[in-house]
């Protein structure tokens, strides 16, 4: 081997040499070594084996002195016993007070190296236990280990029995192993006393030791090997007591590491802890052997042989593995004979295995290393208990017992030494893998099965600080930051949800590679035992114990098939958590007794609460007041916790969990529409959030934004309630339901606070203006928190959010208060006068809407602030109703206020439109705004022209004002947009031209003198009516309307042929009026239609019409009609007779006036006899209409003739 090899192998770190200080290696000095591992080549025989020191407090190597021959090692050297770095607690301790059998020493490793245990690494052991266990199929001595499961970690310590009896009598901690062991064991047990020729070996290797390091070691004086000794089993004893346990763990962050467990607890003792890989097994492993430098190599081991004495095969396994485990190339041996050094030896490592009388295979050590770690992988299956591998001196059977069952069989299960250091390393190994902010939600199973056994492990009355920390790291491997998504399940989540995988009993390995249980006098003896090893020949069998299972096959993670699920095994472990805080509380005398299963009174509803809401105002002014103090850190709790105490940082982080849960569950039930229920969890979540409030010392931006979100939430759910009043009765059944597990955890937070103070908003009111009112007042609250420590601008989606539902629910208490002041005038029968009620009612919706305007212009909300102006716009029009004026209804004007409403409501719809810009933004809302803009102009013009106000302005001005009116109104309807609103559209804009077109015509009829006035009310006239016909003729459902303005249009050619002279003028005013008879014809067919259809339906059907069915005829109405039409054609037809008779006499007959004049004189014929006969029904009439209009038309008694 290269010495650039060895360089890397062990490389302590400076000052190191301090003893107990641990320096651990940096990542670089640590990585550096495992690139320069050796590979050893044995007897043709290759073993894979590296070595990495993680850790070193010896100095720097120096060169051993070699001893003159001759030299008496029985004469104590000048140093001797005095304790030397070089040498460490091999020089003080070989007289046999060696602490490497203390039961704990694999804990202090893997306390050290935390990152390395449940992953990594298969083994965690002292270098004399692995020796030992290598060594079973060649010795006869007995080996007795305990076994603890960590991951898929192992970790071995000797259970030295003839020590733990000793100190059974003592302390009476291991009584009940003792009984076991004499019973099934050695029923004879008495301690063994070890030889005078042991403690002589013992005492000249520790003298030729201290003659080798050169005498130059900084030798201070020790206390006499018998004190020693005893200081060493009274530590032993006081680091094996279960009840003296420290809490040497680490908590979360978020919680304090107890300052008493720093001092105190499971130290590393090892000189060097190396991480050794041996084949395919990765061991930490502890070693205190001495290395030298001054061979052929930078390293060398130092041995004293008696020379009289050869080597065998087990001194030869034991140096071999000792040189292979600490990179050692090269072993220097000293002969003595009685004392007397006769001779050094140089041997390579590689060479061990070939020496003489101690040859030994190197396959078969790796075959038993791999046998051995399969056994236990395969039978140490759960974690937190203790396993004892057992053999009897001089026997070939190796035996697995598992001594927390067997402890468990006691009377007090917590009598288990081991149970305190493995539930800390069972935290420690989950909250490091927890920590690492890049762990994959995959190892999760494995972290909550290590945080389960810890806590079954432990006694909940002595460890309440471990137990509420595990519990809340537990409630923190489930993800509730995201309600809405439910988790993707990336890791191979099993079906045992609740159970976790080491509960459960393993399916023992195959007969045929585990062996039968061996044949034993004692049958019993088998029963105990879970796992036997026949025979230790086996072990050298190349892969007899081959693994068939993972150690970890799999750590279940629960399936939580829906959200509320996952919330409620949170809230299981966040109850467990303060559980174990409450009870860790020495005040508990001083607070009143309460029974966690009754439900405390509530008894906050004062008249505050009680006045709707009025006294909803008095709650926020004090929850801002409250909000004010929280800033400056306001502690009040009631229970005596002392702020900054370990109880006071785990209860604030686990009801911080459990208003998370109920938060996330409420948005469950919302989603659901179970609104009772999520009204219920979120005022759960309200009520953690205050006594958090309550406790906490410093709020965190984090924890106000929180309760920003529960607000808005709440205010959500008081809004669907409002909504829903139908089905009150079923959610305040849900409301008022409470599970076993929520009012514990309401007994908890009632020790800390009266978790009133969001009574206010969680309150479920009967009264629909009540619940809008805490809507709002929720959401207010929500923005009011935004505004503390600038979460406002951290957090602008939250805040946009916030603004659009405020801007919504003053929009849905506008709404609320419009319709009722809405109701209140259709009730006012006597008094014409606007009351106070109506008024307030008013002021109230305004300001409510123009609260909800600002809010989403704040936020460029175009739209919905143009949705709130439209309402306003509708405010103000029934403002503009109510003012409909006094008096009687024959002397009604159109009132000043009712113009000043009117105009008011322009102006909004006017802003409704400029908010939103273009059609493009939001065509509904643009063309709805339009139509309702159209509806304020029509409704304005039809009201001043029906009723016009006479005594305060000129006939001319109101027709001026009315035009306009009626032309914007006309602007604003869209009649060539194809949508739901074209026809309601046409049908406003036919009775616009009609209006307009009645209007002039009357204008026509009054008007007297300037006769340009007259011609120009002449053509608009003609030309509203015209578009009037034409529009009403475009509508299928609107025949009685066309009707009118056709006969309307005839009246009008009838007053123009009044004032004409000529004979050839009249003619052509007679011809045209007939030509709009004519054009009547397509009203008479539409009602022709609808009269048959209501004359086809059988009358046994008196079933009501469809929803979808046009209205049904007026019957009246089209007799009226009908009536004035006949009327007006015999009128017509009998001046065109007339007039072409006289024609005729005075001028040459024309064929075509012969034809007229002859069609004219059948068609008034047929008439004067249809209107003589009284009994005709109105579908004969209409359809002899028909008919004599078709003879007109055909006859061209018209111009033209419309189909």
């Amino acid at each position: 081997m290269a010495d650039s090899k060895e360089a890397g192998a062990e490389a302590p770190p400076a000052g190191a040499a301090a003893r107990g200080g641990l320096s651990l290696l940096s990542q670089g000095e640590s990585e550096e070594p495992s690139a320069q591992g050796s590979a050893l080549f044995l007897g043709g025989n290759e073993v894979k084996s590296r070595a990495v020191v993680k850790y070193s407090s010896a100095p720097p190597r120096t060169a051993f002195a070699r001893l003159e021959e001759k030299t008496d090692l029985k004469l104590p050297p000048a140093n001797w016993l005095r304790e030397s770095a070089k040498l460490g607690p091999a020089g003080t301790t070989i007289l046999g007070n060696s602490r490497k059998s203390k039961p704990f020493s694999s804990f202090g490793m893997a306390y050290d190296f935390i990152d390395s245990v449940g992953n990594d690494v298969d083994v965690v052991s002292d270098s004399e236990n692995i020796k030992k266990l290598l060594k079973i199929p060649y010795s006869k001595s007995h080996v007795s280990m305990a076994v603890h499961r960590i991951g898929r970690t192992l970790l071995l310590d000797e259970l030295d029995i003839q020590e733990l009896f000793m100190r059974s009598s003592q302390t009476g901690d291991w009584t009940w192993l003792k009984e076991f062991y004499q019973r099934l064991i050695d029923q004879k047990w008495q301690r063994k006393k070890k030889s005078k020729e042991h403690w002589y070996q013992k005492a000249i290797l520790s003298k030729f030791l201290y003659y080798s390091i050169n005498g130059d070691g900084a030798a201070q004086p020790v206390p006499s090997a018998a004190e020693q000794q005893e200081s060493s089993s009274s530590d032993q004893t006081n680091d094996s007591d279960g009840a003296s346990w420290p809490a040497p763990f680490e908590m979360p962050s978020s919680v304090s590491e107890d300052p008493s467990a720093s001092s105190q607890g499971l130290k590393n003792d090892f000189v060097r802890n190396i991480l050794w890989t041996f084949e395919d097994i990765h061991m930490l492993v502890g070693s205190n052997m001495p290395i030298f430098g001054g061979g052929r190599y930078p390293a060398v081991s130092l041995r004293l042989r008696d020379n009289n004495k050869p080597i065998n095969v087990l001194t030869g396994i034991d140096y071999w593995l000792d040189n292979l485990i600490c990179n050692v190339p090269e072993l220097v041996m000293c002969f003595h004979v009685n004392g007397i050094v006769q001779k050094y030896e140089m041997i390579k490592t590689e060479e061990i295995p070939n020496l003489e009388n101690s040859n030994f295979s190197t396959k078969v050590i790796k075959d038993i290393a791999q046998n051995i770690l399969s056994f236990l992988k395969s039978n140490c299956t759960k974690e937190g208990h203790t396993y004892w591998l057992f053999k009897a001196s001089g026997s070939d059977i190796v035996k697995l017992y598992d001594l927390t069952t067997l402890c468990e069989e006691t009377e007090d299960k917590y009598q288990n030494p081991f149970t305190m250091p493995v539930a800390i390393l069972l935290y420690k190994v989950a909250c490091n893998m927890m920590m690492k902010k890049n762990q994959n939600k995959k190892h999760y199973g494995t972290v909550r099965t290590l945080l389960l056994n810890c806590v079954k492990l432990l006694d909940k009355s002595r460890h309440p600080q471990i137990i509420a920390s595990a519990n809340y790291m537990l409630s923190e491997l489930f993800q509730l930051d995201e309600p809405k998504k439910e988790e993707s399940s990336d890791s191979p989540l099993n079906e045992n949800s609740d159970e976790s995988y080491s509960e459960e009993e393993e399916e023992m390995p195959d007969s045929d590679e585990n062996g039968p249980y061996s044949t034993s006098s004692d049958p019993s003896d088998d029963s105990k035992a879970v796992a036997i090893i026949k025979s230790v020949g086996e072990l050298s069998v190349p892969e007899k114990y081959k693994s068939i299972h993972q150690i970890r096959p799999s750590c279940a993670f629960p399936v939580c098939h829906d959200t509320e699920e996952r919330c409620r095994l949170v809230l299981s472990y966040v109850l467990e958590g303060l559980k174990s805080v409450d009870s860790s509380i020495k005040k508990e005398s001083d607070l009143p007794a309460a029974d966690p299963n009754t439900p405390i009174p509530l008894k906050y509803e004062d008249e505050s609460t009680r006045g709707g809401p009025e006294g909803l105002e008095k709650q926020m002014a004090l929850f801002l007041d409250k909000m004010g103090s929280l800033q400056k850190g306001n502690y009040s709790s009631q229970s005596g916790m002392i702020p900054g105490s370990w109880q006071h940082k785990m209860k604030l982080q686990l009801i911080l969990k459990s208003s998370k849960a109920y938060y996330v569950l409420s948005d469950a039930a919302m989603s659901l529409q179970k609104y009772g229920r999520a009204l219920r969890y979120i005022k759960l979540a309200l009520q953690s959030h205050d006594t958090y409030c309550c406790l906490c010392t410093n709020m965190l931006s984090e924890v106000l934004l929180f309760l920003s979100q529960y607000l808005t939430l709440c205010g959500d759910i008081q809004l669907m309630l409002a909504q829903n009043a139908s089905n009150r009765a079923a959610h305040l059944e849900e409301f008022n339901y409470q599970t076993k597990e929520d009012q514990e955890i309401l007994h908890s937070l009632h020790r800390e606070s009266s978790c009133q103070g969001f009574a206010w908003a969680t309150d479920l009111s009967t009264d629909l203006e009540s619940q809008l009112s805490v809507s709002c007042k929720c959401y207010e609250a929500a923005n009011e928190i935004l505004q503390f420590s600038d979460l406002k601008s951290q957090n602008p989606e939250h805040y946009v959010q916030v603004l659009k539902r405020m801007g919504n629910i003053r929009n849905e208490i506008g709404v609320f208060y419009m319709n009722q002041a809405a109701a209140l005038q259709s009730e006012r029968l006597v008094s014409k006068t606007v009351s106070t009620a109506e008024q307030q009612l008013w002021k109230k919706s305004f300001s409510c809407f123009e609260k909800g305007i600002h809010n989403f212009e704040s936020i460029d909300d175009a739209t919905n602030a143009a949705l709130l102006l439209c309402n306003t716009g509708r405010l103000m029009r029934i403002c503009a109703q109510a003012h409909c004026g006094a008096g009687d209804e024959f002397k009604r004007e159109f009132s000043p206020e009712e113009g000043l409403y009117y105009n008011k409501a322009v102006d909004y719809y006017l802003k409704a439109l400029r908010s939103l810009g273009t059609r493009d933004i939001h065509p509904a809302v643009w063309d709805s705004v339009n139509w309702e803009l159209s509806t304020t102009y029509f409704t304005m013009a039809t009201l001043q022209q029906d009723y016009a106000p006479l005594s305060r302005k000129a006939q001319e001005q109101i027709e001026k004002e009315v035009s306009e009116a009626m032309m914007k109104s006309l602007k604003y309807c869209d009649v060539d947009s194809v949508s739901a609103r074209q026809p309601l559209c046409q049908y406003r804009a036919a009775t616009i031209h009609h209006r307009l077109a009645s209007m002039y015509h009357s204008c026509l009829r009054n008007q007297v003198g300037d006769e340009q006035l007259r011609k120009q009310h002449r053509v608009l006239a003609d030309l509203h009516y015209s578009k009037a016909g034409k529009l009403f003729q475009l509508l299928k459902d609107a025949p009685c309307e066309l009707l009118r303005v056709q006969l309307e249009r005839v009246a009008f050619a009838e007053f123009q042929m009044a004032s004409q002279n000529s004979n050839v003028g009249k003619l052509k005013t007679l011809s045209g009026a007939l030509d709009i008879m004519v054009r009547t014809k397509h009203a008479f067919q539409l009602i022709r239609k609808e009269l048959v259809e209501e004359f086809e339906q059988p009358k046994s059907e008196e079933s009501p019409p469809a929803a979808d069915s046009p209205p049904s005829l007026n019957r009246e109405e089209v007799t009226k009609l009908l009536s004035i039409f006949e009327s007006r054609l015999a009128f017509l037809l009998l001046q065109s007779i007339k007039l072409l008779s006289s024609t005729k006499k005075k001028t040459s007959s024309i064929l075509d006036e012969d034809v007229l004049l002859k069609t004219n004189k059948q068609v008034y014929s047929q008439l004067l006899r249809a209107t003589a006969n009284k009994n005709a029904s109105l579908l004969e009439r209409v359809d002899l209409l028909i008919h004599l209009l078709d003879q007109l038309a055909r006859g061209g008694g018209g111009s033209t003739a419309v189909q």
